[in-house]
């Protein structure tokens, strides 16, 4: 399986985790100007945009990781761009989550940044 066949099992995988959470999704793979976000969803008042991190080994170290500052701040753009072209108005709360994922379990850390 190639890497885009895995980041597609496993951002399934995670939205059917989060959807067992609660979380209503809202729309998987946003891509604009400013970057990328794997799910959009509902969780409660919150509209939550996640991350998807995945690591078959811990040999580069764990998943969660992997979602460093730049990271962040691609995905609080993309963000933005998302809020301003669905035109959600802007008191909705928003949060950043992140959905990391080995081959033994999933840990769901909310409010990641």
């Amino acid at each position: 399986m190639n890497k885009r066949s895995v980041g597609s099992v496993t951002e399934e995988r995670a939205m059917e985790y989060l959807t067992g959470q609660g979380y209503e999704p809202v729309q998987r793979n946003y891509r604009c100007r400013a970057g990328e976000i794997d799910l959009v969803a509902r969780d409660g008042e919150y509209l939550v945009f996640a991350e998807v991190k995945y690591r078959r080994t811990e040999e580069f170290g764990l998943p969660e990781e992997a979602v460093d500052a730049k990271k962040q701040l691609r995905i609080r753009r993309a963000a933005a761009w998302f809020l301003k072209e669905q035109r959600i108005p802007e008191d909705t709360p928003v949060r950043f989550d992140v959905v990391a994922m080995d081959s033994r379990e999933i840990r769901l850390y909310k409010d990641a940044f």
